[in-house]
């Protein structure tokens, strides 16, 4: 994966999230969760790097808005 870009975690409560599974659709499911519970910045799909097993997916989370359930 990349490197982080500095201004994603410039403020407490930012993170970013390196997400690792066996298939795209464990790894969307999981991002999926985070978005569910807090403002998240999502990835529409996953990558594979060459010679590594699984997926990958990066997602970028704002813990200071928390979601709320209507």
């Amino acid at each position: 994966m990349d490197l982080v870009n500095e201004v994603h975690v410039a403020e407490a409560g930012l993170v970013v999230v390196d997400i690792a599974s066996a298939d795209e659709a464990t790894a969307l499911a999981f991002q999926q969760l985070l978005a569910e519970r807090w403002a998240t910045a999502t990835a529409q799909h996953t990558t594979r790097d060459a010679g590594q097993p699984g997926v990958r997916l990066r997602c970028y989370l704002d813990l200071r808005q928390e979601i709320t359930p209507l």
